[in-house]
């Protein structure tokens, strides 16, 4: 069994984990990472393969079930009913439900509603320049899965904030005093969804909150905590990744000078799904083994979990020509940013729709937008997203 040393909270491995990708490419189908205590991949075939393979999952085996010490109880209490990390049959009843509500009629219906949104905050950009990490693509996503949700826009700060501090559970650098503002956080949350929640029970708006309280599925609504575990993963993951994906995109699209027309209509969604492959905000994804099995040519022991590097897939020479280099002109095909398979992502539409809005506003409207100092990223892992983004520009 080959094994690869390398620390998640390395500084060089955080500005640039490709390199140590590229060596687990490099090594057997399956490597151990002994810094995380399981096997990784981050060959394209493999990654897609674990995706798609139901002997694998997000759920915990109840042998692998740990007590929740006393102070993370409030985060746990919202993991429990969390889509994201259950399995068949739960999973399937409440990804139907969701996306019975949250349907791609929906997110389309908010196009110039995002583009609007887009232009007003470079309205209010400070001239000459600013963090745009700060001033764009934090607001941005936040206000749109608000406005969506039916949460009052006013809250937005709020639940930026609340979501900040969850997130941070599923970093590297997490001690306790980022789990107890998680369990913090995560506790603040499920009380205003729930009153949230109560108020639209008792009058329903045109929001997707009060459409979960009214979808069924065989006579079966959501739950309450399966309410508010939905809406707040709707909410941290439809806005969490797409902060640092605008970042990352724009240090890209600035950094590769890429040539303006490459974001026009005809061109953007290409360009969009080239910058998710290049530099794309989750690097990594976990799944557990619910059978012995014998995987890409190794045993593997029920209980096992492995990681899916899903960040080194996106740059397999085997799946794509020349991967180290960004090129918006190449064939689109399926990148691995947003998942595959049961737990693809939900909201990749909605992901998808605010680059392909976002970013062309951004290009047009910050004439000369430039770095002048180099972006770092962030001690996030097994995010990958930048610290700020300061910018120059002329706002026209």
């Amino acid at each position: 069994m080959q094994t690869l040393s390398q620390s998640p909270l390395d500084p060089d491995f955080v500005q640039n984990p490709y390199p140590f990708y590229d060596r687990v490419r490099q090594g057997a189908p399956l490597v151990q990472w002994p810094e995380y205590g399981f096997h990784v991949t981050a060959r394209a075939a493999i990654v897609g393969a674990a995706l798609r393979d139901r002997r694998l999952g997000r759920e915990a085996p109840p042998e692998h079930a740990v007590e929740v010490p006393k102070h993370l109880e409030p985060f746990y209490a919202i993991e429990r009913h969390s889509m994201l990390e259950l399995e068949a049959p739960t999973h399937t009843r409440l990804r139907k439900l969701v996306t019975k509500a949250f349907t791609p009629r929906r997110i389309a219906g908010m196009e110039d509603e995002i583009a609007t949104l887009c232009h007003r905050l470079v309205d209010e950009l400070p001239e000459g320049g600013c963090d745009l990490l700060e001033h764009f693509a934090k607001p941005l996503p936040v206000i749109v899965i608000a406005r969506l949700l039916g949460v009052p826009e006013k809250d937005a700060d709020k639940l930026l904030a609340w979501s900040n501090a969850m997130v941070q559970m599923y970093q590297a650098r997490r001690d306790i005093s980022l789990e107890e503002d998680a369990a913090r956080a995560s506790a603040e949350f499920a009380e205003y969804l729930g009153d949230l929640i109560e108020t639209r029970r008792k009058a329903p708006g045109d929001d997707l909150i009060s459409e979960l309280i009214a979808v069924e599925e065989e006579g079966v609504h959501l739950s309450r905590d399966e309410l508010i575990s939905t809406v707040i993963l709707l909410l941290n993951a439809g806005h969490e990744a797409t902060v640092h994906q605008i970042g990352n995109s724009v240090k890209t699209l600035v950094e590769q000078t890429v040539a303006p027309h490459w974001l026009e209509p005809e061109r953007i969604d290409g360009t969009v799904e080239e910058l998710l492959r290049f530099d794309p905000p989750l690097h990594l994804f976990t799944r557990w083994l619910y059978e012995d099995m014998e995987f890409q040519g190794q045993m593997l022991r029920k209980g096992e979990r492995i990681g899916l590097l899903l960040a080194g897939a996106n740059r397999d020479p085997s799946a794509w020509d020349d991967p180290s280099a960004f090129d918006p002109s190449r064939p689109v095909r399926i990148n691995f940013s947003f998942g595959a398979g049961a737990h693809f992502c939900i909201g990749a539409p909605l992901a998808r729709l605010e680059l392909k809005l976002a970013l062309p506003i951004l290009m047009e409207r910050l004439q000369g937008l430039d770095l002048p100092r180099r972006p770092y990223y962030a001690d996030l892992y097994h995010f990958h997203g930048l610290e700020k983004l300061e910018t120059t520009y002329t706002k026209r």
